[in-house]
């Protein structure tokens, strides 16, 4: 089973989009957009710039968890993670969104 990006709207009337494992689990979460146009201009972007290591920003939060962001080439942020227990974990969460982003489908919800 392959990952989807799971389009939709917000409460505040905004656009997100998740990008979901195959196993249905969330592994990356989008910034809201004024419209669902931008919503896929974003799916595109990660797409585009999840395979490339160089744009992946790894963080630790101030309560040591372990967390990341994506960012596309003019470095602002495309899609940001849960966060992790461990360094382990978060670096599994990059290969994932890796490895499911760039062949993903959109379905909307």
């Amino acid at each position: 089973m392959s990952g989807k990006f799971a389009l939709f709207a917000g409460k505040n009337g905004e656009t997100y989009f998740n990008l979901k494992a195959g196993n249905g689990e969330t592994i990356l979460r989008s910034e809201g957009y004024k419209d669902k146009a931008s919503a896929r201009n974003g799916i595109e972007s990660v797409r585009k710039n999840a395979p490339d290591p160089a744009r992946y920003e790894k963080k630790t939060s101030t309560n040591g968890k372990f967390h990341f962001n994506l960012k596309a080439a003019n470095h602002q942020v495309i899609g940001s993670s849960e966060m992790y227990e461990s360094e382990r974990s978060r670096d599994a969460g990059i290969a994932s969104v890796a490895a499911n982003a760039p062949e993903a489908k959109v379905v909307e919800e």
